[in-house]
């Protein structure tokens, strides 16, 4: 275990900041911190940049799953350089979600004036707070303290605290238990699978692809973000079944395929890794119970095993993108701490 590397003890150290998260959001009103702005009166669009464009994603549609109403994301640029095409209705149909780990980021602070300019009522969702906290008087700041200029444990946090409050909406308590027992399951999983990931990014790759359908999608768009971030590596992230229309010509040697399968989609998604197997690419699964064609295309196999309903594991499928692109830095020999051309704050 490289203990010196921050952000893998960020990364190990998840299911503790998830326990601090869930432990603060059982004490807030979180009906009250949305009042008037109920997804039923105002469509609400999740807001962010880089990661917390994914979580956004992530967010909407667990919103719109739990629900049943229309939700979307949104990066904050579009609303800066093309407001008319971001926010089309009349204003009052909107309720923004600002998400922004620093509460810093200078796109999302300009979204947040463009907002109070046109008095827009708003949510900020942020770990340390900064700016952003200042300017909306609905806050949701998670406990969540991350030195790494990538984001890990910050993007689980948020997005189980965003989906949090969407349970917490649709009074759907068993699902709220759902997300409370991750903590205890990625300790578990962690034990077991976070030698294997070190193992598998040794391998020597070029090209990089994860897959992901649904709710996995943005999912696996920032498992391949984090994989580029943490170890200068392209990595490339489409809807699993899109890969065979055009993209998997880079399959073959020296070509990842990562796949986060859905227990929806399962075979489906399943025979697109095995495809990609047989064209000789190297192949990663995630997945809560693999089939048998499954065990046999994937070439690292994480299988999850949880009991919980798939919409709250998404959180848990993320880690090992997380772990992998940190790994694979490392084996790089550079400092997943510090990624080139990065900062821990994109301010313009």
């Amino acid at each position: 275990m490289h203990h010196d590397v921050w952000t893998l003890r960020e990364i190990q150290n998840q299911p503790k900041v998830w326990s601090d998260c869930f432990s603060m959001l059982d004490q807030i009103d979180l009906t009250g911190l949305v009042a008037g702005r109920e997804p039923e009166r105002a469509e609400w669009v999740f807001v962010g940049c880089g990661t917390s464009y994914y979580l956004a994603q992530a967010a909407a549609s667990s919103l719109s799953m739990l629900l049943n109403v229309p939700a979307r994301a949104i990066p904050a640029s579009e609303i800066l350089l093309f407001p008319s095409l971001a926010l089309p209705h009349r204003e009052g149909a909107y309720f923004p979600i600002l998400i922004s780990r620093s509460g810093h980021t200078s796109e999302v602070l300009r979204v947040a004036e463009y907002l109070q300019a046109h008095g827009i009522s708003f949510l900020a969702v942020t770990c340390d707070g900064h700016e952003l906290k200042e300017m909306t008087p609905r806050v949701l700041k998670l406990p969540v303290e991350e030195k790494s200029t990538v984001m890990t444990s910050s993007f689980t946090g948020m997005l189980l605290g965003l989906q949090y409050l969407a349970g917490t909406l649709a009074g759907r308590t068993a699902f709220l238990d759902a997300l409370k027992s991750l903590p205890g399951e990625l300790t578990r999983l962690l034990e077991t699978y976070t030698s294997k990931v070190e193992a598998f990014a040794q391998t020597e790759l070029n090209d990089i692809a994860f897959l992901g359908q649904g709710p996995l999608y943005p999912i696996a768009s920032e498992t391949a973000l984090k994989v580029m971030e943490s170890s200068s590596t392209y990595a490339q992230y489409f809807h699993t079944l899109e890969f065979r229309h055009g993209p998997k010509s880079i399959a073959g040697p020296k070509t990842l395929v990562g796949a986060l399968i859905s227990e929806a989609g399962l075979d489906q998604e399943a025979a697109v890794l095995s495809e990609m197997k047989l064209l000789g690419s190297s192949t990663m699964a995630v997945t809560n119970t693999a089939s048998r064609a499954l065990t046999e295309s994937a070439d690292l196999l994480i299988e999850l095993g949880l009991s919980v309903p798939e919409l709250a594991r998404i959180a848990v499928y993320v880690v090992w993108g997380q772990l992998f692109g940190s790994y694979r830095g490392l084996a790089k020999g550079l400092d997943p701490d510090n990624p080139r051309n990065l900062s821990r704050v994109v301010t313009l």
